[in-house]
């Protein structure tokens, strides 16, 4: 079995019926969920806010990843923490400075709450290197941020496979978080790459036999 994690997006989930499409990624097993928090502005589609994670958090148990696509995260996050973020990942490509990045890494784990950033499929991963040693997690963009249902980018685990040889070659502990296209035909070569977290929005939710499904992204 593996040790890889799965974790729902719920962007692509029946908001018509939310509850019971959370209960059933719940009821497959799962124990994380993915938050996409977009504002229209670093990307064009606009989604939730803290008041959908809050609502959530009352009443189902997950680790709470949240994505926060926006162009001010260093104004937001302690909103979201608050609302009940266990990871609050950022974008690289949203802030101004280097001195920045590591101010917000630093006050989101002052908070209580994992640190993690993440860079879009066009940012070289060699940009974020040197935050490396202090971030919980890094999540990988394999598709273009802003829309579920697109197709993995293969360069992408170049990018996997960067941050799995310097974690193994600096002693760190930051997970490897994929984010777009996975499914079962994509997930064994990410995995293989290196990756710890495997965020999946449209085949999971689409699922008829969402435990198979599960099980053949991991193994």
């Amino acid at each position: 079995m593996s040790n890889v994690v799965v974790a729902p997006s719920i962007l692509a989930a029946d908001f018509l019926h939310l509850d019971e499409e959370v209960l059933r990624m719940k009821n497959a097993g799962l124990n994380y969920l993915h938050f996409d928090v977009m504002d229209g502005k670093f990307v064009n589609n606009k989604t939730f806010d803290m008041t959908l994670l809050k609502s959530l958090k009352n009443k189902f148990d997950f680790v709470y990843d949240v994505h926060l696509m926006v162009v001010n995260p260093e104004e937001v996050y302690k909103e979201y923490i608050a609302a009940g973020a266990n990871i609050l990942t950022f974008h690289y490509e949203a802030m101004n400075s280097d001195e920045e990045v590591f101010d917000l890494i630093k006050n989101i784990k002052k908070l209580g709450c994992k640190a993690g950033i993440s860079i879009k499929p066009s940012t070289n991963v060699n940009k974020i290197e040197k935050f490396l040693k202090d971030l919980d997690l890094v999540l990988v963009m394999s598709v273009e941020p802003g829309f579920g249902g697109q197709s993995f980018i293969e360069s992408s685990l170049d990018k996997i496979l960067f941050l799995k040889t310097y974690k193994k070659d600096n002693n760190l502990s930051y997970f490897i978080c994929v984010d777009g296209g996975i499914n079962a035909k994509t997930a064994p070569s990410v995995v293989k790459a290196g990756a710890d977290i495997l965020i999946s929005g449209t085949y999971l939710f689409k699922s008829t036999k969402l435990k198979e499904d599960i099980f053949n992204l991991t193994n």
